[in-house]
């Protein structure tokens, strides 16, 4: 029988539209994570059409109270090839992105924010906009599989990534063995992301680090119990990839001699001109003038003739966010770090790689950190009674630490009871002074330390332009309180700079190298800052927070240099730059880099000076930063234990320019 007319074009209408719509929909969940804890969520759903599959995403995440969210539609071809990308909505508490790229005829028309422009497709390019959303790398994944692998992948609107598969990995799972593949990506952030996917190249676990520099983990929801053995595997992996290049990186000689240089006394505030410096399994045997001190056959020479020799410097305030920090610590002259506050497996991992020598990195202080619950919380480890504030502690205690740090949601009551169970056990407490608190409180309470200028600011009588007067008696008082009860500051005063900068000034105002950072580093930092208007409101506020540091100096309060993160490595460089502005000395500044740290600590009789005795840690300057602070920059050897470094490729390691 003939069918009616009217039939066949109704069939032929759902033939049609079946081909343009869902065959069927498909979709996943990672969950978001900083400090290992969950913080949000990332959602995809995927509509397969008959000549595309497009992915809609939805980011979303709360850090510290802050909402961060992006939505993002990413469209591909059948083969992965990309089609179009579009992602609006903000990458971390301080940065946002607004971008569109489609690819048609082989020409890409791209706008990143307001900026609009055409080019030409290179092969194998792909569509990506950073760490986020996670949906994006998985797809990227599976298109450097679909193109046999290549060596590097062009990505739109810019830069490049390289993929490698670096292994596999078996993990517990639901009672069975579960098989993941283990990838490496480098080029979105700076360094190394690691990613574990199925053998399908469906992503499983992402660990990266989110646009102001802490790291991120995104898990698929149904492996998140995973996430804590995949911590731990990536600080050990990441360091592996460094540990590959030691003997390029660093030399170990059970003799060394330094001559030739000006050794200057960080102790004594004086030199030795052409010092000899005899070095012998990692500890200074003796230090004196040439001709005093005899140099053993065999030993390695090191020539630092018209050079300045330095202790080896500290950052007390580092977050070792990502392996590559390692390197990049020591190619600045670092050789030791506090950490001020990080996962507790990750961490671990990390030191214990560097002590083991399976990883290139300067000497790590931990310090644990502990926040109450709450909206504003960090991290895991949170305690908001006395037996969980306890039980925090004596974890850290056990597991290595040797500092407690308290962070801004710990409730007042229970600041005590850490404070207390941290000096039953030998430790020392610094941190935040948790909302609701003064300074006062929080080291009557028991802190031995305060992380941040921000808070001896916040007990100075303010102007109306919010500068201090330091003049009032409130903030006389305020500065005697610190000093009376023996109490180390840590001012952080770079990462406010970077916070209040202008962004119409040139930016290597702050960091003279900043065009040799990595460039995904070059894209975080370069929109870091203010308007002009806020800027200008904000310059009597940073001049009272450099001001304050003078203040708590000349009373005789220490003073540790700390960067809270910042340019890797380089921004230790500016802190002291930032101390001689504010009327320290050139060799006042070096002092809260070296000795003042190691005493703070209880550690000056091992470190923190060039002396007989203690450990081989020490710097070979190009110039004399004792007179000039900036020469502190021109580090041209590293010496950390005894073992020898280039700064030069140190930097290359991690991607610098040097």
């Amino acid at each position: 029988m003939k069918k009616p007319i009217l039939f066949i074009v109704i069939s032929l209408f759902f033939v049609h539209a079946q081909a343009q719509t869902n065959i069927p929909a498909d979709s996943g969940t990672f969950f978001l994570h900083k400090f290992a804890q969950k913080i949000g969520k990332e959602t995809y759903v995927v509509h397969k059409y008959k000549d595309a599959i497009q992915y809609s995403i939805d980011f979303k995440f709360v850090d510290r109270g802050s909402p961060v969210s992006l939505t993002a539609e990413l469209k591909v071809n059948p083969v992965n090839d990309p089609l179009e990308l579009t992602i609006k909505g903000s990458t971390s508490r301080f940065s946002k992105v607004d971008d569109k790229i489609t690819i048609h005829g082989g020409e890409a028309s791209i706008r990143v924010n307001d900026s609009s422009y055409t080019q030409k497709v290179l092969p194998s390019s792909f569509t990506v906009a950073g760490y986020s959303p996670g949906t994006v790398q998985q797809v990227l994944l599976q298109y450097w599989k679909k193109q046999h692998e290549p060596e590097t992948i062009n990505t739109l609107p810019f830069g490049s990534v390289q993929i490698k598969k670096e292994g596999t990995d078996e993990l517990g799972f639901n009672g069975s063995s579960l098989t993941l593949d283990r990838f490496t990506i480098s080029g979105l952030v700076w360094g190394n992301e690691l990613l574990w996917a199925d053998n399908k190249g469906n992503l499983i676990c992402l660990i990266t680090n989110d646009a102001e520099g802490d790291k991120l983990e995104m898990m698929r929801a149904q492996y998140e119990e995973l996430l804590p053995q995949l911590i731990s595997k990536a600080a050990t992996y990441g360091m592996q990839l460094f540990a590959k290049a030691t003997g390029q990186a660093g030399t170990a000689d059970e003799t060394i001699v330094v001559t030739g240089g000006n050794l200057y006394d960080v102790v004594t505030g004086t030199s030795i001109p052409d010092a000899v410096i005899l070095i012998s399994k990692g500890i200074i045997v003796r230090t004196g003038k040439a001709g005093s001190v005899t140099i053993p056959a065999g030993a390695k020479v090191i020539d630092a003739k018209g050079k300045t020799i330095l202790p080896g410097l500290w950052d007390m305030h580092s977050h070792f966010e990502q392996a590559e920090w390692g390197p990049a610590y020591l190619a600045a002259g670092v050789t030791t770090v506090r950490d001020c506050g990080n996962e507790f497996e990750y961490i671990n991992a990390i030191k214990d790689a560097i002590d083991n020598e399976k990883g290139i990195g300067p000497n790590i202080l931990k310090a644990g950190i502990i926040d109450g619950k709450g909206p504003m919380a960090l991290g895991i480890i949170q305690a908001d009674t006395k037996e969980e504030a306890i039980k925090a502690v004596d974890r850290y205690k056990e597991n290595g630490f040797v500092q407690i740090k308290i962070y801004s949601s710990v409730k007042p009551e229970i600041v005590k009871v850490i404070c207390d169970e941290a000096h039953r056990l030998g430790l020392t407490v610094t941190g935040h002074i948790p909302n609701g608190m003064t300074l006062q409180q929080g080291v009557d309470s028991g802190m031995n330390m305060v992380n941040h200028i921000q808070y001896v600011y916040s007990i100075m009588k303010r102007n109306a332009d919010r500068s201090a007067d330091f003049d009032d008696p409130k903030s006389i008082a305020g500065i005697d309180f610190i000093k009376q009860h023996h109490v180390a500051i840590d001012p952080t005063v770079g990462v406010y700079e970077l916070f209040f900068r202008n962004l119409k000034d040139d930016i290597t105002q702050l960091e003279p190298a900043f065009y040799n950072l990595p460039l995904p580093l070059q894209s975080l930092f370069k929109n870091m800052g203010e308007e002009p208007e806020q800027a200008i409101k904000a310059k009597p506020l940073m001049a009272s927070m450099k001001q304050a540091v003078k203040k708590l100096y000349d009373a005789g309060v220490p003073i540790v240099a700390g960067t809270d993160m910042g340019f890797p490595g380089y921004s230790l460089d500016r802190e002291l730059e930032l101390y001689v502005e504010a009327g320290l000395t050139p060799a006042q500044a070096i002092k809260t880099a070296t000795i003042v740290p190691a005493t703070v600590m209880k550690m000056d009789k091992q470190t923190g000076s060039v002396e007989a005795g203690k450990q081989a840690d020490l710097i070979i300057i190009d110039g004399d930063p004792v007179k000039n602070i900036r020469d502190i920059r021109n580090v041209s050897v590293v010496i950390k234990g005894g073992r020898v470094y280039d700064p030069v490729k140190l930097h290359q390691m991690v991607g610098f320019a040097k």
